[in-house]
């Protein structure tokens, strides 16, 4: 029998684990803000513009080629634009929180894997995360 089997008890308990997440407040606004900002076309667009431009420059650094001081205010004026739009604003942080649970959750699980049991505070500090630290896992995620 296969521990991902759709009847397991780890399943259900995963299950469960989500309709703890939906029910929660906090996590009701936050989907609520991303919900918001996905229809806002005006948002959206302006986010992915700013988010192109930062890719942009980044990959042109990465390259070594110097940034002018011209498109680096350009870009700081329009990152600061964004984040005067509340739609924006809100989702951009939404999407950081989110992402923080995310990898909480996956933290613990990852620990309980590689250890055999529930992970303690204590594990969880000594390990490093999801890089190994000092269990030896090897690789980082991301």
């Amino acid at each position: 029998m296969s521990i991902v089997a759709e009847e397991n008890a780890v399943i259900e308990k995963t299950k469960e684990l989500c309709a703890e997440i939906v029910a929660d407040p906090a996590f009701t606004k936050l989907f609520a803000s991303v919900e918001t900002f996905l229809g806002d076309d005006a948002a959206r667009l302006q986010y992915q513009s700013v988010h192109e431009k930062g890719e942009e420059l980044h990959h042109k650094q990465h390259a070594g080629v110097e940034l002018g001081s011209s498109e680096i205010r350009e870009f700081e004026v329009a990152r600061e634009t964004l984040m005067d739009n509340p739609v924006a604003r809100d989702f951009i942080s939404a999407q950081r929180e989110l992402e923080n649970l995310q990898k909480e959750i996956s933290k613990y699980v990852s620990a309980t894997l590689e250890l055999g049991r529930v992970p303690t505070e204590d594990d969880l500090m000594a390990s490093g995360g999801c890089c190994g630290g000092n269990s030896g896992g090897g690789g980082c995620c991301n």
